[in-house]
């Protein structure tokens, strides 16, 4: 013999209910069906019930929508001959429920005991349709069957009368027996419900009379999953779980199961699996004594509760002194302040313990009165109150005994920048309890499970800045890349933002590269560099980075904003960290602190290893002594270039036509980019320096710099024959024109430079760039990097 229960998902509407009657018919063995009320009703129903303890006639409205959803679902899953027979019963079931409802409007008192049996209707309404929707099924009512105290909203079962009970209607049945869930009656034959998730109870305590085969749970979900998937996009079901897990997974915040049910069949070591109704074929997750030794991750699963209240007692009162937690617990239990987590310092100076939002009121009142004198008079012990917040728990019987699954927890949410307000975990170390901000809740909940469930897949959520030449390529490179990133390093990108000067557009998920342009010139919103931010930062995504592709000013100023947000920083925009000492230093410190990314390397030598190597050169122990380097392609590519045919004025026009130099050459030709990438690689090396202290040694007239880029082309060819008369006088001495960089002792300079065959830069072609770095290592033979 089987139990087979149905939530209020699979009851929602005619086709699901006649998909459950597939699925019970299609059982090889007898079964028991216990069933929720149709999806919402219950809800319906205390709402109607309030309405007319309110006087508000509004009720009957309620009461009449009821009517007509069961009277639809019996014309759409019953057959003719049977319709009109099953209507008749639900009318008489409506006309009780209207004579107990009126006389909550006369009273304008709505008893626990009268809202019980108000609420009663809603299941036994849904069984007996049920009853008649299933081949060979019987209607039995609960209330027959199952006893209780009279603790009305919330009865406890009185197990010796009802397995008598149970045991004794069962002998001999032989058909499927279709039972209302959630309701029960008291030993004066009064209408008592188990509390909410009491039909998976009724279940439970039915299979477990019985010592039936197994209970199955069918909801609208396939099993317990690895964490709510309406948080988690990657979340999975679990296929075996122990007693134990399944009930730390459950209080904390799994609506799969309800606690109560759990503890019945776990007497009796009866098998519970959790089926989806939606989608019966799919295996679903077993329940038993059994360990799973075949689990692919320490923790089985991770569960939240969305919002809490933390309260804590604190203060000098309560250090040393003797039953301090007798009484506050004693006075929340007095007051029925159900306590969720708790946690106390070792010191004894304060007991923190989290409670439903709607208890908060109620347990400080308590609290104050229990310890009024030592509040109120001495002054010894304060309570405060911390809201808007949420609890997520990692729960599995493998964490006993095993070390870091706390460092991996405490390491998944610290790198995504999510604070900890308390930790909670008990001896059994079945589960570690955090506290979060519910603001951050679905962040830490991706982060965690990443981190335990998907350590071999990492995601980065990128927001792109520019689209031009760099950002275009670099997106480019994300499409080609995209799958050997994925497969062969575990690594998948989402570019979630990108913004241009005119336009932006997001999505958290993942923005389609292949048409990025069209899908950013139709749905773009208007540009809006702090918008941008503003956005990124809200969304809260894990593992986001900003990566600027551009050389705008104005974003260079977002970065502090971004890395104290958690979002790591990769730029190719030189101006931040060549702006003041302080900023470039504040920047790498607030990422440092923050425990994030702030990446630079292609502010000098575009895809070259200058600033990665220097890094590790210095990690290492080793200390940067002097630099040479010719830091621009522009220049390089010009003076390479230079020739009786092409002078002087016509390389500096070639080297813009192929867009090697700004648009303006001018800023290229002045040496402003070369200083910002020298005062890059020397406070990289380790020196406090500011642009003041480059000495600049100009190789054009300071009028060449001054007017219009017009007037600039007529000034410059003025120079042609004299560098012209000059390059050949070098090219006789076997020398050539570069434009160099250096840094000795903390003394900076930059100017153009003859050089002969035996210096490392007179064979660089093209645009190339080249870093000559003479260290404590590299004294006698220099490192040197060179290349596009």
């Amino acid at each position: 013999m089987k139990v087979l229960k149905f939530g209020g998902s699979s009851v929602g509407s005619p086709e699901i209910i006649l998909e459950v009657k597939k699925i019970v018919e299609n059982q090889q063995e007898q079964c028991i069906v216990v069933v929720s009320a149709f999806k919402g009703i219950t809800d319906q129903l205390i709402r109607l019930s309030t309405l007319a303890a309110q006087r508000d006639g509004l009720y009957t409205t309620e009461l009449t929508e009821i009517e007509k959803r069961h009277c639809d679902v019996i014309d759409m899953v019953l057959q003719h001959d049977e319709k009109e027979v099953v209507k008749a019963k639900v009318k008489n079931m409506i006309t009780d429920l209207h004579d107990i409802l009126h006389g909550v409007y006369l009273l304008k008192e709505l008893s626990l005991r009268s809202q019980d049996y108000i609420l009663s209707f809603g299941e036994r309404l849904s069984a007996i349709v049920i009853s008649k929707v299933i081949n060979n099924a019987e209607f039995i009512d609960s209330r027959e069957i199952i006893r209780t105290d009279n603790n009305f909203s919330y009865a406890h079962v009185n197990f010796k009368i009802t397995n008598e009970l149970i045991k004794k209607r069962f002998e001999g049945f032989d058909k499927i027996c279709v039972l209302p869930g959630f309701i029960a009656s008291s030993e004066n034959d009064e209408t008592t419900t188990l509390g909410r998730g009491g039909s998976d109870y009724t279940a439970a305590i039915v299979a477990a009379a019985l010592n039936v085969k197994q209970l199955e749970i069918w909801t609208d979900v396939s099993g317990f999953m690895t964490a709510d998937p309406r948080k988690v996009d990657k979340a999975y079901p679990i296929k075996h779980l122990t007693y134990a897990e399944a009930m730390e997974l459950s209080h904390f915040g799994a609506k799969v199961i309800y606690t109560p049910t759990i503890q019945p069949v776990y007497k009796k070591n009866i098998p519970v699996i959790v089926k989806n109704t939606y989608s019966p074929e799919d295996e679903g997750t077993t329940i038993s004594d059994q360990p799973d030794k075949d689990a692919p991750s320490l923790i089985k699963g991770i569960s939240s509760i969305d919002e809490i209240n933390l309260i804590t007692l604190q203060g000098a009162g309560m250090v040393g002194v003797m039953g301090t937690s007798m009484r506050l617990f004693g006075s929340l239990a007095k007051h029925k302040v159900n306590i969720i987590l708790i946690t106390q310092a070792s010191s004894e100076y304060s007991i923190t313990f989290a409670v439903n939002p709607k208890d908060s009121e109620i347990a400080v009142k308590a609290i104050n009165e229990e310890f009024q004198s030592e509040i109120e008079f001495q002054n010894v012990l304060n309570i405060r109150i911390e809201k808007h917040l949420s609890i997520i728990a990692i729960v599995g019987e493998k964490m006993k005994n095993t070390p870091g699954i706390s460092a991996n927890l405490f390491r998944s949410l610290g790198q995504n920048g999510i604070n900890i307000v308390a930790i909670a975990q008990g001896s059994s170390e079945l589960n570690i309890s955090v506290v979060v901000e519910k603001a951050s809740l679905q962040k830490s909940l991706n982060a965690i499970h990443e981190g335990f469930f998907l350590s071999r897949l990492k995601e980065l959520h990128l927001f792109i800045a520019g689209i031009g030449t760099v950002g275009g390529n670099l997106i480019k490179q994300i499409i080609n890349q995209q799958e050997h990133l994925q497969k062969e390093h575990q690594l998948k990108i989402n570019v979630s933002g990108i913004t241009r000067s005119k336009k932006m557009i997001f999505n958290k998920d993942g923005l389609d590269l292949a048409n990025y342009k069209e899908i950013l010139e139709k749905e773009g919103q208007k540009a809006d560099i702090n918008e941008y931010i503003k956005q990124i930062v809200s969304y809260n995504l894990r593992n986001s980075v900003f990566v600027d592709c551009t050389a705008d000013e104005k974003i260079a100023g977002t970065y502090k904003e971004l890395l104290n947000s958690y979002v790591s920083v990769v730029t190719a925009n030189k101006i931040a960290c060549s702006s003041e000492y302080k900023n470039y230093k504040e920047l790498k410190e607030t990422a440092k602190k923050k425990g994030v990314k702030f990446i630079f390397e292609t502010n000098v030598g575009a895809g070259l290893p200058i600033i990665n190597t220097m890094n590790d050169l210095i990690k290492s122990g080793d200390q940067i002594i002097a630099m040479e380097a010719v830091l621009s392609g522009t220049l390089n590519f010009i003076f390479n270039i230079l020739s009786a045919e092409i002078p002087l004025s016509k390389a500096i026009k070639l080297a813009k036509e192929k867009g090697y130099s700004e648009p303006d050459p001018r800023i290229d030709l002045s040496g402003t980019d070369v200083v910002r990438k020298l005062l890059i690689l020397a406070r990289e090396s380790g020196y406090k320096i500011e642009s003041k202290d480059v000495q600049i040694y100009p190789f054009l007239p300071a009028d060449c710099f001054e007017g219009t880029i017009e007037e600039f082309w007529k000034k410059v060819e003025k120079y042609d024959d004299e560098f012209e008369a000059n390059r050949q006088k070098l090219e006789k001495e076997n020398k050539k024109w570069r434009f160099v960089a250096s840094f000795d002792r903390g003394k900076a300079k930059i100017a153009l430079v003859t050089v002969n065959q035996e210096h490392p830069a007179y064979y660089l072609e093209g645009s190339n760039n080249i870093i000559i770095l003479t260290t404590e290592r590299y004294k006698e033979l220099p490192m040197v990097i060179k290349g596009y």
